[in-house]
């Protein structure tokens, strides 16, 4: 049975003057991507997807590099769309995340509506599914807002922050065929 990786990217360098989009892995980020690679959760991936933003297509290029592979940018794979707001300081977004997750059929403060995201996040991980054409395992490196969303519908149970991740760097598995859950959320380096 071939296994969907969904991973979210590690530490970025956060700038400000910077679109959150452009932002890139940090050396700490770059550290724990190479420390995944030795993890025996990678060993049968075959292709590697990821989001048009840089510290995913960063995180992408590493784990690709690994196995002489090229990572296939997704733009649907990528993050809820905060652009209204742009960069928050750290509480005032966590309470705006809160807010998102809390009311998904609400644009909160002009962000993406997380249940448009949901459908956006499932369509593109059936879009990497069906454009997949290597036998063996996917990584998918995306976002953890998004990722959130995903393990959501992949359980079942309505859109809540109880699914997100527990900081970034992290990884759940599910299988290709079925989308049965096999990990909840991991540390990629675990």
């Amino acid at each position: 049975m071939s296994i969907i990786h969904f991973i979210t990217h590690p530490e970025v360098t956060i700038d400000p003057a910077v679109p959150i989009t452009d932002w890139p892995l940090s050396p700490v980020g770059m550290r724990r991507m190479r420390l995944a690679l030795e993890r025996p959760w990678l060993v049968g991936v075959r292709a590697v997807f990821s989001s048009t933003e840089r510290k995913a297509v960063d995180a992408a290029s590493i784990l690709a590099d690994q196995f002489g592979l090229r990572p296939v940018v997704v733009e649907g794979l990528g993050e809820n769309d905060r652009s209204a707001t742009g960069y928050l300081p750290q509480a005032e977004f966590e309470a705006v995340a809160d807010e998102f997750f809390a009311r998904p059929d609400e644009s909160v403060r002009g962000w993406e509506r997380a249940a448009d995201a949901q459908r956006r996040i499932v369509d593109a991980v059936d879009q990497v599914i069906a454009t997949a054409t290597t036998a063996g395992d996917i990584a998918i490196v995306s976002h953890g807002g998004v990722g959130a969303l995903l393990l959501s519908h992949l359980k079942g149970v309505p859109i809540s922050r109880s699914d997100d991740q527990p900081g970034g760097g992290n990884v759940y598995s599910f299988g290709v065929s079925d989308r049965r859950l096999l990990s909840g959320w991991r540390r990629i380096e675990d």
